[in-house]
């Protein structure tokens, strides 16, 4: 043999050892990413449920707001039951933090199911 297959057949094993250890750490660290954006993703998605409540208006006013109707017309002051708006709901709005944490946090979601796609494709591959 001369020298060029020699180090040809020396730089293969090199490279295959090289490969191979690049792809078991890449493998290992994908599974890490895995693990921990679902971990995140679950965390982040209960947080989300809890926040829900408050982007909407609470159900106890509108009841509220029909009980009181239906008191004046039932002692006949008429006039007083038609200024109270039965339905308070179109009033309400959201509060600029509790929509901004909303949006936050839906975007980490976002983010975190990203990379665990990415992980997934990473490892199929």
């Amino acid at each position: 043999k001369d020298n060029r297959s020699h180090f040809w057949e020396l730089y293969g094993q090199v490279a295959e050892e090289h490969d191979s250890d690049f792809l078991e750490r890449s493998h290992s660290d994908m599974k890490n990413i895995l693990l921990i954006s679902g971990l995140f993703s679950a965390t982040i998605t209960s947080f989300i449920v809890a926040m829900e409540s408050i982007l909407s208006p609470d159900p106890s006013d509108t009841t509220n707001a029909l009980l009181t109707q239906l008191v004046h017309i039932g002692l006949g002051n008429l006039t007083a039951a038609g200024s109270v708006p039965a339905d308070p709901a179109p009033t309400w709005s959201p509060t600029v933090p509790a929509a901004t944490i909303q949006m936050v946090a839906y975007a980490s979601l976002s983010m975190s199911l990203l990379a665990a796609f990415g992980a997934i494709l990473g490892k199929q591959w």
